[in-house]
């Protein structure tokens, strides 16, 4: 699926810079195996062997907050300029998402100014959630102020919430991230935040969680009282103003799920790295039967170029 070009732009692919993993192991903070085993040359290695060009980077779960201000704003700092350094080091197969310690407000204006002005960074990474708060929460509107004045490019990653850590007896990954995904989403929608801050560019991981399974009720919903004087166009019209990743969700179902709610310009190429494997997507997604040979360049690569023009 390479091929003799290296052409697809990954929009979620996930990197683990030394100095974090220095400053968590002394916490006692549980990293999975792969968040310790990633280098950039595994990274480049599975980029060419799936016929990834340029991966945008970020960092994962467990995150960079962990109750204390001053060290998120220090932790944020050491991943910004790790990833600016592999860019510089490799300007032809990555670039950057800023990393921002939310719900440190003040910290994360700081951080937006440095990483986009500074370190010249393609966009910025949230979270779907911090903590017991969900993006559209009005504790981040000054956050999402400045994203929507700066007309940001903003890729989210979900992760779990307070109230739902461990449920179950399987890994949080399975469900909850799409779970979290979905509220996320929603709120953004039914709080009228994603209106009122239509010049932000939202990337969301996997498909949308389960947003197009729900579409049935979310559009339902959409059309009551309260919360139609927020969405005059409906919740159709902000949805479809996002843009969707294929980590995790490279199936035949979820696609001809997530194609019957969004335009196909409106999906771009992830992979998850170094949970997901890039060539492995490419096969999946081209055999799914959901996309013909043009829609798949688009997913791969064009789409993405609407959002990022300068890595072409």
């Amino acid at each position: 699926m390479a091929g003799p070009s290296p052409h697809r732009i990954d929009v979620h692919h996930h990197i683990s810079p030394p100095g974090y993993i220095a400053d968590l192991d002394p916490k006692g903070i549980r990293l999975s195996r792969e968040t310790r085993n990633w280098s950039p040359a595994q990274s480049i290695e599975l980029m060419d062997q799936g016929g990834v060009q340029i991966a945008l980077t970020s960092i994962t779960t467990p995150g960079l907050w962990f109750g204390d201000a001053a060290a998120a704003r220090k932790l944020s700092r050491v991943c910004n300029d790790y990833a600016a350094k592999l860019v510089s080091d490799y300007p032809k197969r990555f670039g950057m998402f800023v990393n921002l310690p939310l719900p440190d407000v003040e910290g994360s204006l700081r951080e937006i100014e440095y990483g986009l002005d500074v370190l010249k960074a393609d966009g910025i990474v949230l979270f779907t959630s911090y903590g017991d708060k969900w993006l559209g929460d009005p504790a981040f509107d000054p956050v999402f102020e400045e994203l929507h004045r700066r007309k940001a490019v903003v890729y989210t990653h979900p992760t779990t919430a307070t109230c739902c850590t461990n449920l179950l007896s399987i890994n949080d990954s399975v469900i909850e991230y799409g779970t979290d995904t979905t509220r996320a989403l929603t709120q953004m929608i039914f709080t009228g935040r994603a209106a009122k801050f239509s010049n932000i560019r939202l990337i969301w991981s996997h498909g949308g969680g389960q947003m197009p399974f729900l579409i049935v009720r979310l559009t339902r919903m959409s059309r009551a009282p309260d919360y139609a004087r927020l969405l005059p166009q409906g919740f159709l019209h902000e949805a479809r103003r996002f843009f969707y990743d294929t980590a995790a969700v490279y199936a035949t179902g979820p696609m001809q799920a997530l194609r019957q709610v969004v335009p196909v310009d409106q999906i771009v190429y992830g992979t998850d790295v170094p949970w997901g494997n890039p060539a492995e997507i490419a096969r999946d997604l081209a055999s799914c039967g959901v996309f013909n040979e043009a829609e798949l360049r688009r997913i791969d690569r064009d789409n993405a170029l609407r959002l990022f023009p300068h890595h072409k």
